[in-house]
């Protein structure tokens, strides 16, 4: 990982996901916005970087061997990943998280106010994201094995680049927004920060927020920066 400061963050997490926990524990945004370099991401946060360096480069050296090779995934590999380890815990994970944050705003929104805005920002995003999975289900995925059938049998096609560039557009424009919600949501809660007095349902909803926006950011790095850039590559490579 040479020349840190001025590789993507996107990049950097690529070549090895085990700098994400530096990443979030600096609330460096990889994902939606993972095409900014280093540098320009800890001037834009005001961020020491030979701290961050250090950590990364600790990061890098001593966890490289037991990253998972998501850079050498194939298309299916990478879907039935994201599909195990994150479309599985969102569906389950976002109920949960809803009633908890329904009863801290039902029974502490007069002393904390910003958890009923909280409340509204969470249910959009359990809507939304309901929607967005589906439509990666539904949609994009099947689309993206098409093609990676395709490119694996040579087998040359008519099918226009907005087959993939379409949907992938669309679903990366959601990743943003989404990502938005949880950073509004990061900033009411004071990095879901809990009160001194916070009760246990307040201090558990608020780890679950937490937990549930570090999972986001992996999650769309791996089809923003991976998969949707790969599927693209395989539609090209059979395109007459």
């Amino acid at each position: 990982m040479k020349n840190l400061s001025q590789q993507t963050l996107a990049t950097i997490v690529t070549q090895n996901q085990r700098t994400v926990p530096v990443l979030e524990k600096y609330n460096l945004d990889f994902c939606c916005k993972g095409k900014r370099t280093l540098s320009d991401a800890c001037t834009e946060k005001g961020i020491s970087i030979e701290a961050l360096l250090t950590e990364l480069e600790t990061a890098t050296d001593t966890t490289q061997k037991n990253q998972l090779p998501f850079n050498e995934m194939d298309e299916q590999q990478l879907i039935s990943y994201i599909l195990i380890h994150h479309h599985f815990y969102v569906k389950q994970s976002m109920p949960t998280i809803l009633s908890h944050i329904e009863k801290v705003a039902a029974k502490h929104g007069d002393r904390y106010p910003y958890m009923i805005k909280v409340l509204q920002l969470f249910t959009a995003i359990k809507e939304e994201m309901t929607l967005h999975m589906q439509k990666e289900e539904m949609v994009l995925f099947p689309r993206i094995k098409e093609v990676g059938q395709l490119a694996s049998a040579k087998t040359k096609t008519g099918i226009a680049a907005g087959y993939i560039s379409g949907p992938v557009n669309v679903m990366e424009d959601e990743h943003e927004h989404a990502g938005e919600l949880l950073y509004e949501i990061r900033e009411l809660t004071n990095n879901y920060t809990p009160p001194a007095d916070a009760c246990t349902t307040f201090k558990v909803a608020l780890a679950e927020l937490k937990e549930f926006e570090e999972d986001l950011h992996k999650h769309v790095h791996l089809e923003n920066n991976l998969l949707f850039p790969l599927a693209e590559k395989l539609l090209a490579s059979v395109t007459v």
